[in-house]
């Protein structure tokens, strides 16, 4: 949940985390609007739909609502780190979370694109079956096998390659604690089944 785009000169100073602390933190706190939240803060990266253009952003929209509600507790308690969300979320009500949730949680998904269908087509036996011999499970027992997630994992169906691919390289390296089992999956999984389970996901 982050914008990649870096503004000149300043390196770790992005666009959305300037336009916060220009906005100032009353500014973003519109209790019981969360449409105007989301015009005003969240659109440049994840869209007024929850359908991101940025490959490095995530879409949220269709995702379950208290898998959301639970990412934005967790950016704002600093348990998931992101340097552009850690700015963000200091600037919004934490009243404003659940409203935000069922906000992107009610938007229509839209497909994502396959790049590689033989690449997909080695994700897809992964994210069916698992890897027996390395001990990763398989994705569709907890991401269900069309993708949508559900409470406890988010919807990886139609995801960014770009995005699925980062997720699952912070899952590898601990930087994303978030979930122990992630974890575990995250540094099991080779580069290439990586590589093969975000190209399945996005045509999902």
């Amino acid at each position: 949940m982050a914008n990649r785009q870096h503004l000149p000169g300043h390196p770790k100073l992005t666009t959305a985390f300037v336009l916060c602390l220009l906005l100032g933190t009353s500014a973003l706190s519109h209790a019981g609007d969360p449409q105007e939240i989301v015009k005003t803060v969240c659109a440049a990266c994840h869209g007024i739909d929850g359908n991101s253009v940025d490959p490095a952003n995530p879409k949220l929209a269709g995702m379950d609502q208290e898998y959301l509600m639970r990412q934005l507790k967790a950016f704002a308690a600093g348990k998931r780190r992101d340097e552009t969300m850690t700015g963000i979320i200091a600037g919004i009500d934490p009243l404003d979370f659940s409203r935000l949730a069922a906000y992107y949680g009610k938007m229509t998904p839209t497909p994502g694109k396959v790049n590689d269908a033989q690449l997909a087509t080695k994700g897809k036996a992964l994210y069916d079956d698992g890897n027996t011999d390395s001990g990763v499970p398989a994705c569709a027992g907890c991401h269900q096998p069309d993708g949508r997630g559900n409470a406890r994992f988010p919807r990886v169906a139609g995801q960014h390659q770009a995005y699925a691919l980062k997720q699952l390289a912070d899952y590898k390296s601990g930087r994303r604690a978030t979930d122990p089992l992630m974890t575990t999956v995250g540094k099991r999984l080779t580069v290439d089944e990586a590589k093969a389970l975000a190209e399945y996901m996005a045509g999902l």
